[in-house]
């Protein structure tokens, strides 16, 4: 049995060394319940893992979801209007955002994602960060597979 957490703690560690992450969370997909859950963050007390929330359909979500492709925000006026939680992303430091999503059998499953001071997401950490995430892509799958979307007690 795959303990999720330590495989994503895992790859935490690995992007921070690579290319720094002053926040890294992962979300995982529910695509019949149209549900996304946080199933692990680096900030558990300002930013939990728990609960569920309605996948979206917008720009964001043709690029990650529907276009598989990253997405790359180096300011927060880039994020913002996709994420209505921006103002708690800029209080842990953030003010870019990438957000690389995890496929198996052409669909997207989870995300990976990093976030870090304005600015940090040049093509290079990008690069770094995909490969990355391509060098974890069979333990995040069975991590990702292994995480329960139901609500913990």
């Amino acid at each position: 049995m795959t303990d999720p957490t330590a495989v994503f703690a895992a790859l935490h560690r690995a992007a921070q060394d690579a290319a720094g992450a002053r926040l890294f969370t992962v979300t995982v997909l529910d695509r019949k319940a149209d549900l996304v859950r946080r199933a692990y963050t680096s900030h558990p007390e300002d930013y939990p893992a728990t609960g569920t929330k309605p996948m979206r359909s917008d720009a964001w979500s043709d690029v990650v979801i529907d276009g598989q492709r990253s997405f790359v925000a180096n300011t927060t006026p880039e994020f913002a209007i996709y994420f209505n939680d921006h103002a708690l992303i800029n209080a842990l430091g953030c003010h870019s955002a990438l957000n690389i999503p995890v496929t198996d059998g052409g669909q997207v499953v989870g995300t990976v994602n990093v976030l870090d001071v304005e600015g940090h997401f040049t093509p290079e950490r990008v690069a770094v960060l995909e490969a990355l995430v391509a060098k974890h892509k069979a333990d995040l799958l069975a991590a990702i597979a292994s995480v329960p979307m139901e609500n913990p007690a």
